[in-house]
């Protein structure tokens, strides 16, 4: 099967797709096509997460990069996705390679690619790699080894978990955290965001070590994931409870009772902190499948909003071209201005500890502000898993037929990833997942029923 670049990068099973033979041409295919870039002289980074065999694959693609004649900058133990995106800015470098398969199950491993400016990559320069991939049976990989080129220094290690930290300390108020006595729980799901805060601000860590299983379930951080940390956070001992995923660039947040606040009030609560405390100024970009609460507030405060496809590297191609204060997505990815034109699930939860230590106020009371100022939004989604991309098609082209749905009329739709029709007071989307083999089902609606509704008469519809 041909490798080809998903939502974000190319993931595949362990030793069914991802093998080290396919790692070494996708990275061959990377060499190639960037050949001519005016900074390839400069390096690229390389780094990789806690998965099974992920420092073997990222050895593997630095020996590649070498062989090719590019400079190295390795990590020298696991990252977090943001660290490489770091590095790749503000090294100046080329490009940043990052052995992730995120939020995937543990079978997966992955290849993201970060451009220059420590953003997802864009579509254009990865059709170009997907190009040379096409003539992989031609290439020569070389013949120089890890050591001899660690040895040379054509392969450099590099202590990006200390530069990242250093990161943190600079950009975040840590010493208004540290002193308010906002109490913080974290779970890093068993991926590279642990150890990342220890030391800077105070927490209280679980799940914070590697376990390459995962502990049987995927690190994504959605609420089915996170019975152990919404069980501590019931205790009453935390004001925050701050969760990441395997790369640690998405983010899950739980108030000071135990409760999932999920990531459309995330990035409700995130936006307003930043224009009302920080007084930051700029255009919001959502995600497709994001809450219409967001275009209420950026109404409330005349900020240009801006709507793109599901993808993050959507999201990052317009804060490098605009002038943008934050850019998330329904996932839990959150970019903002004054850091990376991408998610960093550690540098956002640290935002929400200041938040909290410079409000001086609760979770729940902040959520409760934003709820009657603009009204209460109801979201929801599931996944249906589908393997047939041609079944997944045809579930999008008959929603586009719908007149109804769960009783509700369908007033106008949106196609401008899957199909999202449009209700009075809500809206339902449908779309094909492009990392998983799922099809994705998103619905808002202002009243709290009426969201079930929508998705039991879609499954029934579909006969699912």
């Amino acid at each position: 099967m041909a490798i080809k670049f998903g939502t974000d990068g190319w993931r595949a099973v362990i030793a069914d797709e991802y093998t080290f033979e396919n790692l070494k041409k996708i990275s061959k295919a990377t060499a190639i096509a960037f050949e001519g870039h005016p900074k390839i002289n400069n390096g690229i980074a390389v780094g990789y997460d806690t998965r099974f065999l992920s420092k073997e694959f990222a050895d593997c693609a630095a020996e590649v990069f070498a062989n090719h004649g590019i400079k190295v900058y390795l990590t020298d133990s696991f990252v977090t996705t943001p660290t490489v995106s770091l590095l790749s800015r503000d090294k100046n470098l080329a490009y940043g390679v990052m052995i992730t398969s995120s939020h995937n199950p543990a079978k997966y491993n992955g290849f993201k690619l970060k451009d220059e400016f420590g953003g997802s990559m864009g579509p254009v320069h990865l059709n170009v790699i997907e190009e040379k991939l096409k003539n992989s049976d031609s290439f020569n990989y070389g013949s120089g080894t890890l050591e001899e080129f660690i040895t040379s220094g054509k392969i450099e290690y590099i202590k990006g978990k200390d530069y990242y930290r250093n990161t943190l300390k600079e950009k975040i108020d840590t010493d208004v955290i540290n002193s308010s006595g906002v109490k913080i729980i974290y779970d890093a799901m068993y991926g590279s965001g642990q150890g990342m805060m220890d030391g800077i601000i105070n927490i209280t860590a679980i799940r914070n070590e590697v376990n390459p299983s995962f502990g049987g379930s995927s690190p994504e951080p959605v609420q089915m994931n996170l019975s152990l940390i919404s069980g501590e956070m019931k205790s009453g001992k935390f004001d925050i409870g701050i969760v990441t995923d395997g790369d640690a660039d998405r983010i899950a947040i739980f108030d000071e009772n135990g409760e999932f606040v999920d990531a459309q009030k995330t990035f409700a609560l995130l936006l307003t902190y930043m224009v009302e405390n920080k007084k930051m100024t700029g255009g919001v970009v959502r995600g497709f499948s994001s809450s219409d609460v967001i275009k209420e507030i950026c109404d409330e405060y005349g900020l240009k909003l801006y709507t793109v496809p599901i993808g993050f590297k959507y999201i990052s191609e317009l804060m490098i071209k605009e002038d943008i204060l934050i850019g998330a997505e329904e996932s839990g990815g959150i970019g903002l201005k004054h850091h990376l034109p991408e998610r960093d699930g550690i540098f956002n939860g640290m935002m929400f500890s200041e938040m909290l230590a410079v409000k001086k106020k609760k979770m729940s009371e902040l959520i409760a502000e934003i709820e009657k100022k603009y009204g209460k939004y109801y979201y929801k989604r599931i996944d249906q898993h589908l393997s047939s991309n041609e079944l997944k098609s045809e579930l999008i082209e008959l929603t586009k037929s719908l007149k109804e749905v769960a009783g509700l009329e369908v007033v106008g739709q949106d196609t401008l990833d899957g199909c999202k029709l449009l209700f009075k007071n809500g809206w339902l989307l449908v779309r094909a997942s492009g990392t998983e083999p799922l099809l994705r089902i998103y619905t808002e609606t202002t009243g709290e029923n009426k969201t079930e509704e929508i998705l039991n008469d879609i499954k029934k519809k579909f006969k699912l």
